[in-house]
């Protein structure tokens, strides 16, 4: 599965919609600069499958866009080119979603971050 065909939801909730095009907009472009170098990419990529899952509950779907987000937006609290530490924020706001939601990720999700993350790496 790819960007492109995980799934638009479409919430009626305008807070939801905007989390939404804004992990859509920007989580392809980075995560494909960041693939090799984050340890957690895999994370991130079952997060995003996850999220865009029709079969995903709308609560979930929110929790795990307020993380991505997180992750995607250029303002946070340690900024992202600090060397080392730059990502543990980033890093720590994924993990608590994904332990709170982690009943709702399924091996579907895990095989197209995998997949994802290996098409990454060799540069497709």
């Amino acid at each position: 599965m790819s960007f492109g065909q995980a799934a638009a939801w479409g919430a009626s909730d305008p807070r939801f919609a905007r989390r939404e095009a804004r992990v859509r907009h920007g989580f392809g472009s980075k995560i494909r600069r960041l693939a090799a170098r984050l340890p957690f990419a895999h994370e991130l990529l079952t997060a995003y499958y996850c999220a865009f899952d029709y079969a995903t509950p709308l609560r979930v779907k929110g929790t795990l866009l307020a993380a991505l987000a997180y992750f995607v937006l250029p303002f946070d609290f340690l900024p992202d080119m600090l060397p080392l530490i730059g990502f543990t924020d980033d890093a720590a706001v994924l993990f608590i979603a994904l332990r709170m939601v982690s009943d709702n990720i399924r091996p579907e999700h895990h095989a197209a971050a995998a997949a994802a993350l290996d098409r990454m790496r060799r540069g497709e």
